[in-house]
């Protein structure tokens, strides 16, 4: 018998907010879901860990690409299932999986849809399921917190990107599968596992069928540089080996 279990980010709301989504699931017969609820997003893990070690088998994750994400570190690799429930600003892993925006069909899609892999990455030790960037994107992340962002939506990234668009230039060196890839200046470099942004923007040059469900995980290196305005940018399959050695950074972001 399937556990259901909760992880929310308490302050990332939609339609009528966590109340609302209890409601859903009780119509839907899940009375006594194990519940746990973060004020930050880092702190997720620990409370994924303590309901699969309650037997939840199906997480139900209300939040945006970091709460995702720190869920997907530990649930990959288990036997449990994750459904998101996109309550965040930019919701790219539900934007590429096709997953309702309403906590109705989020919830009814969790409960009733197919079950299937999706592809991860691990960098550092640590998996995402989106996009990991250093330079211009971490700065922009990493500047669009969650104030500004629960007042200006999405359009956060915009104001922090402009700002992060003078960040300065650092070396980079990149491999792939063992051969030279990329070396000189960087001001972004961005490893992906999925292409879409919003908006219809793809920053890879990926299908829609991006998020892969045969095992093999299939990514996308991006190198921007400014002011000389130039991009390189390659697909490739990991194959379930780490093919891609990126340079170290101070701040990598991760989706």
């Amino acid at each position: 018998m399937t556990r259901v279990g909760v992880v929310a980010h308490a302050g990332k709301t939609i339609e009528g907010g966590l109340p609302q989504l209890r409601r859903t699931l009780a119509e839907h017969g899940v009375t006594d879901p194990l519940w746990a609820e973060v004020d930050k997003s880092r702190k997720a893990p620990k409370q994924v860990k303590r309901l699969l070690s309650q037997g939840v088998d199906l997480f139900f994750v209300w939040g945006g690409d970091g709460m995702a994400q720190r869920c997907v570190d530990v649930l990959a690799g288990t036997e449990a299932a994750l459904a998101v429930i996109p309550a965040g600003t930019a919701n790219l892993l539900a934007t590429n999986l096709g997953l309702p925006r309403s906590i109705e069909g989020a919830v009814t899609t969790g409960l009733r849809g197919v079950r299937r892999r999706i592809d991860a990455v691990s960098m550092n030790g640590e998996r995402f399921a989106v996009m990991a960037g250093a330079g211009f994107d971490a700065d922009m992340i990493r500047g669009a917190n969650g104030g500004l962002k629960d007042h200006a939506g999405r359009a956060a990234y915009l104001w922090t990107g402009a700002r992060s668009f003078r960040a300065a230039q650092f070396s980079a060196k990149i491999t792939v599968d063992d051969s030279p890839w990329f070396s000189g200046p960087a001001s972004c470099i961005l490893a992906g596992n999925v292409g879409a942004l919003f908006a219809g923007v793809h920053v890879f040059a990926a299908s829609p069928e991006s998020v892969d469900w045969n095992g093999q995980t299939e990514g996308w290196l991006s190198v921007l540089n400014w002011p000389q305005a130039w991009i390189v940018r390659e697909n490739f399959l990991i194959n379930n080996r780490p093919a891609v050695q990126l340079p170290p950074a101070e701040d990598w972001s991760r989706h």
